[in-house]
């Protein structure tokens, strides 16, 4: 199996054993750096999720560009020097941005889901990146180090679109609307939202906006 650490906040490393279930899917272009005998090779169509999520991806602009790495070494990974956030899924969802994901085990699924509507009057659907099942993945802040909240069924969260990483647990996501906070600092144009998070889970977010 494959080893995952960090060698510092951002750059992950991925020791690959030459076993099957070692090889690791990551962004097109992350690695920075090898040692022995590591193949690299384009993931397929939908980033290795196959055809139906290719076809997906296309239609809502939501693209993922992964390379499949295998072998026996130590590769390392970065991206525009971005903080790495390592988590270990086991049968949990995870939902993040595309371009928010480094890294992830081979065994793990990903799709594209429907989020819901930015707001009413534009109808502007919103996508996200899914991954799903056992193993590890790796998400990259380019905001700073990323900020792990907690929401729980008491305590709804609500957080800005630009500042948002990713999701896992068991949550419903909404979008508030006319965010009186953004008119106070010069960003009414256009519909302003927020994402609202409910129900059981973490949300990660990076403190420096997009």
């Amino acid at each position: 199996m494959a080893g995952w650490r960090l060698e510092s906040p951002r750059v992950l490393v991925v020791d690959l054993d030459g076993s099957k279930g070692s090889a690791v899917r990551a962004a097109t272009g992350s690695m920075v750096a090898y040692e022995g005998d590591v193949t690299f090779k384009n993931a397929g169509v939908g980033g290795g999720g196959g055809f139906r999520a290719a076809l997906k991806q296309r239609v809502t602009g939501e693209s993922l560009s992964l390379m499949e790495v295998t072998g026996r070494g130590t590769v390392h990974f970065a991206v525009g020097a971005g903080y790495v956030l390592v988590l270990d899924l086991a049968g949990d969802v995870l939902k993040a941005e595309s371009e928010g994901l480094l890294a992830l085990s081979d065994s793990l699924r990903t799709d594209v889901t429907f989020t819901g509507l930015q707001g009413a009057s534009s109808g502007q659907g919103l996508f996200t990146t899914t991954v799903t099942g056992h193993g590890q993945v790796a998400l990259i802040s380019l905001g700073g180090p990323p900020i792990a909240l907690r929401v729980s069924p008491a305590t709804p969260l609500v957080v800005d679109p630009d500042s948002y990483i990713g999701s896992v647990g068991r949550l419903q996501q909404s979008f508030v609307t006319d965010v009186s906070w953004r008119n106070l600092i010069g960003e009414s144009s256009g519909e302003a939202f927020s994402l609202r998070f409910e129900g059981d889970g973490v949300v990660y977010i990076q403190p420096e906006e997009r």
